[in-house]
């Protein structure tokens, strides 16, 4: 093992990088309580996976064309990263659609106050978006996520793309990225609207009870009655929500295949002129 990275080592060191910028962009892996020593020595055994798929001519040709090491060395190095830090961080936009959801209903649901730190994505987050995103987690392993991760996110990128291809094929970085951020928007929409409809109609029927009948005093009702009503249609909805869940990680993964397949084939083999 050593040995074959000592022969290889300036190829051996992008792939790493790229790898590394995965692993600290992905969700789950990029928590906090997550030790960086864990993170490097995943990184590191994915690069050694990866490195006699890696070890061609084109591979050769990018890490000496400009020897080892040199300034120029380093532009590839953070082009790597950039590769790998799109790659994570789309994966993190599909995680945010479920987030996003639950915060389109939590309000409606009357926990709007009710903020904690969500320990997958580091921020504050309303109670609904991370019991959905802790749902999503759950589903994502079900499903072999990471696994995938490696075979769609990892091995194909490293056949199909350098990291001349965020100069050459800028534009279609830029297109993924930001048909990404659409389908954030779109599936988080699609996920709340029926939680989002029901709720209204809910406090449509309170609020005409409560003024057909004043004795009834539904405004201090009101809030428990919405959240457990909240809560029985979250019930019924959570196997329809699953099966979205799943799809939107297929159709994930899908795009990125995709996207590393068109790519590759704009760009065939790129060396830098005069190799």
């Amino acid at each position: 093992m050593l040995a074959l990275i000592a022969a290889n080592a300036s190829v051996y060191l992008l792939i790493a990088v790229r790898c590394f910028a995965l692993v600290m962009t992905l969700p789950l892996l990029s928590m906090r309580s997550v030790s960086r020593v864990a993170k490097v020595a995943l990184a590191g055994y994915m690069a050694f996976l990866v490195l006699p798929m890696a070890t061609s001519a084109e591979w050769d040709g990018i890490a000496g064309t400009f020897g080892s090491f040199t300034l120029e060395y380093v532009f590839l190095l953070i082009g790597e990263a950039l590769i790998g830090i799109i790659t994570g961080f789309y994966i993190t936009i599909i995680f945010s659609a479920f987030s996003s959801a639950g915060q389109f209903f939590t309000f409606q649901m009357g926990f709007g106050a009710s903020e904690v730190y969500d320990a997958l994505s580091q921020v504050e987050n309303p109670l609904m978006g991370q019991y959905l995103n802790l749902i999503a987690m759950l589903l994502f392993l079900q499903v072999q996520g990471f696994q995938r991760i490696f075979l769609s996110g990892v091995l194909r990128s490293f056949q199909s793309i350098n990291c001349y291809a965020l100069v050459h094929a800028q534009d279609s970085f830029y297109t993924f990225l930001l048909s990404g951020l659409t389908d954030l928007f779109f599936d988080a929409l699609m996920i709340a609207l029926p939680l989002i409809a029901a709720l209204l109609l809910v406090s449509i029927c309170m609020g005409i009870l409560s003024k057909a009948a004043p004795q009834m005093n539904l405004l201090s009702e009101g809030l428990p009655i919405t959240i457990l009503a909240a809560f029985f249609l979250l019930t019924l909805l959570l196997p329809t929500m699953c099966d979205f869940f799943v799809r939107s990680f297929s159709v994930g993964f899908a795009k990125l295949e995709q996207l590393f397949a068109e790519v590759g084939t704009v760009m065939g083999t790129f060396l830098p002129s005069g190799e």
